[in-house]
């Protein structure tokens, strides 16, 4: 007898086909994403990895989307957040960008805070033309050497938080300095700029000692012992979260910091200070947030909304967070549309206002112009706060545009 066919493969060829079939057309095509009734904004952040920012980033952000769409929307659209960790990974962080495009459908990507995931989002943003703010992290790759046009990002940047705090440095007249910084993209352009600018304005200046311990597990005892022995008279400081508080802690009982002039980025923020606790050092200059004493209508209005919210103070982290969103939305009603095309044209030159008030997406390297606050560390019973502090507009303290142009490839 002849043999008959098996007609399981066939049938279940046919299913899998009509399965497909049914999948294909439940997922939305671009062009129908661009009818839907609902904007999507994709966010990939290392939430579990730097949870002292980024939780406050995360309420700051809602805070946002909640006042936008109960006036409306965008584009007469809600507006959706879609949230991904990245596991402080740059490949998971890819990974997450191509399944919120792929399969979510994002309109717009966000987010990132550590410098070599946010080098990574951009790379794929330029890979695959998708607009990209990078709302965190400060690498000045991110907009100069490794720049392209469809990554635009918000915070001031390694160059412009060093520049902020030069001035101050120099006042110390101090020759001998040692630094200490997390051995990554972001802790090493910070030195890299630190030492490029007090060299130039200070030529005589000694660089004594170099401590680069790997991000998130300084041996504190070790690094303090190291820079003491080298004898600097003043300290330049880039470590941040439990790194900065093991270091504090030791330099404390070793008694590193007593007669030395400190000048540390980020520890001013509340994210960092406030753990300290009793142990918050007194008289660091030091780039912060001292929520607790600006007065400016914006920053007082931010404040009362996010208290009243959360029943919580904000932190830095919550400015970053609110104001990313912020600009998203005013460059999507300045472009009248989610297209991609649109929206890298519509932020060339982006006013939007934000609780430090209004900045600027410049056109020349698609950096915002968000400052920053320089000021002085006390400890007030027990407890770190920032005093004589200053705001310092980030458009000072940003490169002209012809040095630009010599750093950033041609988009």
């Amino acid at each position: 007898m002849p043999l008959r066919a098996n007609p399981r493969p066939a049938m279940a060829a046919a299913l899998l086909a009509t399965a497909l079939a049914m999948t294909l057309a439940t997922v939305p095509t671009p062009a129908q994403a661009q009818t839907r009734g609902v904007i999507k904004i994709g966010e990939i952040n290392s939430y579990k990895a730097q949870p002292a920012f980024l939780e406050p980033y995360k309420k700051g952000m809602e805070l946002a989307l909640e006042e936008i769409n109960a006036a409306g929307g965008l584009l007469g659209k809600k507006v959706q957040l879609i949230v991904r960790d990245d596991n402080a990974n740059p490949g998971d962080a890819v990974r997450a960008a191509q399944e919120l495009v792929a399969r979510e459908k994002i309109d717009v990507l966000t987010g990132s805070f550590l410098s070599h995931i946010g080098l990574a989002l951009a790379d794929f943003a330029k890979q695959n033309k998708f607009f990209f703010l990078a709302g965190e992290p400060l690498t000045d790759k991110i907009v100069w050497q490794s720049g392209n046009r469809y990554t635009y990002r918000l915070r001031p940047s390694t160059y412009m938080q060093v520049s902020m705090m030069v001035p101050d440095a120099l006042a110390l007249k101090k020759k001998r300095w040692a630094l200490v910084y997390p051995n990554y993209e972001y802790g090493q352009s910070a030195a890299a700029t630190f030492k490029q600018l007090l060299r130039a304005a200070q030529p005589d200046v000694e660089f004594v000692a170099e401590q680069a311990p790997p991000l998130g597990k300084v041996d504190a005892g070790s690094v303090v012992q190291a820079l003491a022995d080298a004898r600097p008279e003043a300290l330049f400081n880039v470590l941040f979260g439990a790194d900065l508080s093991k270091f504090v802690r030791e330099g404390n009982t070793r008694g590193l910091f007593q007669g030395r002039e400190v000048v540390s980025l980020l520890t001013g923020e509340p994210e960092y200070l406030d753990p300290l606790k009793d142990e918050a050092p007194n008289g660091w200059i030091v780039t912060g947030y001292p929520w607790y004493g600006i007065q400016t209508p914006a920053h007082q209005a931010f404040r009362t909304a996010y208290q009243a919210r959360f029943n919580d103070y904000p932190r830095l982290g919550s400015i970053v967070g609110y104001s990313a969103i912020r600009s998203l939305a005013e460059g999507l009603k300045k472009a009248g549309s989610t297209d991609t095309e649109k929206l890298v044209a519509a932020f060339k030159g982006l006013q939007v206002p934000t609780p430090f008030g209004r900045i600027t997406y410049r056109a020349e390297d698609n950096q915002s112009t968000m400052g920053g606050y320089v000021g002085r560390t006390r400890n007030e019973g027990g407890k770190g706060v920032m005093v004589d502090y200053r705001y310092v507009d980030g458009a000072k303290v940003q490169p002209s545009a012809d040095e630009v142009r010599k750093m950033r490839p041609k988009d």
